[in-house]
Parts: C-alpha cells; sequence; structure tokens
C-alpha cells in the first residue's frame, strides 16, 4: 500500500523556489528614509581664516588680498552665508596661544556658529604639525570641514587627515628652516659686531639701520640715572615718572621699578653691546630663555653713540649691586619684626 502525501492547494509539493518566493512575499516591506542634507536645508554658514606672519608692505597687500578674496567668494555663493572674517596679522603659525582671532574662530565653532572654514594653505592655518591636526580633528568632531584651496584638501573627506598631516609638516618645517637661517644670520653679524637687534631699548631710534639715540626720550634716560646716584630708589623713580606723565617706549604711562632696574643695567646706554642675552629654543613650541651659558653672547665695545658716559655706568651699577647685597642680608636676618616696620 503507497500513501501520497500531497498540498492543499494542487495535489504537489512547492518546489524550494516556490518555497524561497513565499518567504520573501511575507517580509516586512523596508523604506529607506535618505539622511537629511545640510548643506541644502539650509545655507551654508562658510567663515574665512587668513594669516601673514609680519608686518611689512608685500605682507600687508597678501593679508589684504587674502580678505578680499574669500570675503568675494563666500558672498558671490547663493547657497552660503558669510560667517566671518577671521584674521591675524603679524604672527607667526607655530603658535596658536598667540593668535587672538583663530582662538575666536575655534570658540565660535564650538558654539554651532560655522558649517565650514576656508584658508589659503595648510601654512595658513598653522605651521605646527600637532597643533594642526589637533584643531582639525576637534573642527571635524564638532562637523565643521576646512577647505584649504592651494592644496585642494577638504578635511570631510575620510582620506584628508593624512594629507593634511603631510602638507602640516612641511609647513613646519619650513618654518624651522627659516628660523635656522636667520639665527645663522643673527649670529654672523653678532661676531662681526654688525648686529643691530630688531627691537630697540628705550631712547633709541633706528635711522638708516643704526641705533641713534632719541633726544626726548635721552634726557629721560639722564634724568634716571641722575636721580638713582643721587639716593631716590628705583620705586620712587618710577613714580616720579609716572606722576610727570611720561610714557614708556609703548607710548603708555607705566613706569615701574623692573623697568627702572632694566635701564640701569642696559650696558647699551653707554654705547655698548651685549648679544644673545636670551635665545629661542629650535624645537616647536618654541621658547625664548634667559642665556645661562647654553648659547654663545657677545659683547661688542663701541657699536653705536652711548647716552650717558662709561663712568655714570659703572657707578649706577655699582650701587645696585651694594644695594641688593644689603637686601639679601636683611632678608636672611632672623629679626621677628623683619618686614613688619620700616623706615621712613
Amino acid at each position: 500500500m503507497v500513501l501520497c502525501v500531497t498540498d492543499e492547494g494542487g495535489g504537489r509539493g512547492m518546489s524550494d523556489k516556490e518555497k524561497i518566493n513565499g518567504s520573501l512575499a511575507m517580509a516586512p516591506r523596508v523604506i529607506t528614509i535618505p539622511a537629511a542634507n545640510q548643506e541644502t536645508a539650509r545655507k551654508l554658514r562658510v567663515a574665512a581664516y587668513t594669516r601673514v606672519s609680519s608686518n611689512s608692505k608685500d605682507q600687508e597687500h597678501s593679508f589684504a588680498a587674502q580678505n578680499a578674496y574669500f570675503s568675494k567668494l563666500i558672498t558671490d555663493n547663493p547657497d552660503w552665508e558669510l560667517a566671518d572674517i577671521y584674521a591675524d596679522q603679524g604672527i607667526t603659525g607655530t603658535s596658536i596661544d598667540k593668535r587672538d582671532d583663530f582662538l575666536r574662530m575655534m570658540e565660535d565653532c564650538r558654539k554651532g556658529r560655522i558649517d565650514r572654514i576656508l584658508v589659503k594653505s595648510s601654512s595658513r592655518f598653522a605651521r605646527n604639525t600637532k597643533e594642526c591636526l589637533q584643531s582639525v580633528r576637534e573642527l571635524k568632531e564638532l562637523g565643521v570641514n576646512v577647505r584649504f584651496e592651494r592644496e585642494g584638501i577638504n578635511t570631510a573627506n575620510v582620506s584628508s587627515e593624512l594629507i593634511t598631516a603631510i602638507y602640516a609638516a612641511f609647513a613646519q618645517k619650513e618654518s624651522e628652516s627659516i628660523s635656522g637661517n636667520m639665527r645663522w644670520s643673527y649670529q654672523r653679524r653678532m661676531e662681526n659686531g654688525t648686529y643691530v637687534p630688531p627691537v630697540l631699548p628705550y631712547g633709541y631710534s633706528r635711522i638708516e639701520g643704526k641705533m641713534v639715540p632719541d633726544p626726548e626720550q635721552a634726557l629721560i634716560v639722564k634724568r634716571i640715572f641722575d636721580e638713582y646716584l643721587r639716593g631716590i630708589s628705583v620705586e620712587q623713580i618710577a613714580k616720579n615718572l609716572r606722576d610727570d606723565q611720561i610714557p614708556c617706549r609703548a607710548g603708555k604711562v607705566v613706569w615701574n621699578s623692573t623697568a627702572i632696574r632694566y635701564i640701569i643695567s642696559n650696558e647699551k646706554y653707554m654705547g655698548d653691546s651685549l648679544w644673545q642675552k636670551y635665545y629661542t629654543t629650535s624645537t616647536l613650541p618654541t621658547r625664548t630663555l634667559l642665556n645661562r651659558g647654553e648659547r654663545e653672547a657677545y659683547y661688542a665695545e663701541g657699536t653705536h653713540e652711548g647716552i650717558i658716559s662709561a663712568e655714570v655706568f659703572q657707578k649706577a651699577n655699582a650701587l645696585m649691586k651694594k644695594r641688593a647685597a644689603k637686601i639679601k642680608l636683611a632678608e636672611n636676618t632672623p629679626f621677628a619684626l623683619r618686614k613688619k616696620m620700616y623706615c621712613a
């Protein structure tokens, strides 16, 4: 006896193909909802960052050209909205800390005010590889992409970080090379006695590349030495200058005892020069340190016209050392009323 098993529909068994088709027919219907395109949902808030490292005329022209170019580029695009133009002039790109507008831009990004940043090149953005990548990564987490015009890099792309790191490393190396060449040039001029510091001390001005006494400020320098040799303290000299509304080198009336001591101990006021009192480290971020023998120093006599005589300078410094020795002795003396009672 043979028993035959059939389905209810047609008296025959279902094939594998029919079973699969039946399962697919019973599967839930799935509708894919595309991600919202933020760039088309509203206008893209675009900012630009520009920077030049000096205040020279050619750099000023480049600075103005960068600002004008990006301002026109953003405003001419109907899909973009100008967020702001962030600009740092006369500031090196080796450190973020000194770039006020860069820091302001980063803060605005954290507040959600910017969607994209345009920069001329990676070297304008930063010349420090570490800081460049840190900033790019933070911006990427905030949903802000950076576009470097010269290199054609958009940090929104997955592979752009490696390329950005390479260009940032090149920019850092270029900056280190320029700084090294400048240090070498300074040292050669120090050795042959022709070096003139970029920042001149109070009392001097630069005329045809030479240090020349400023007539008005030179009188103040002579007054400081004269009052000090007459027994007036550095604190009182500073107060007298403030009371007389005498401006400092920066143009503000902010004299203090440190400034007075600096003038009295500065050999340049008698016409000599001690170069490389401080030095700048070669690694980033660079630091300016007091030269305690780590670098060569150069002392040159008669490098420029002095404001006071060598005799006056030596007397004032001998008096300063004598006063300093008394202060040190008093501080080390174990008296109960030390620093509690003072002579009128």
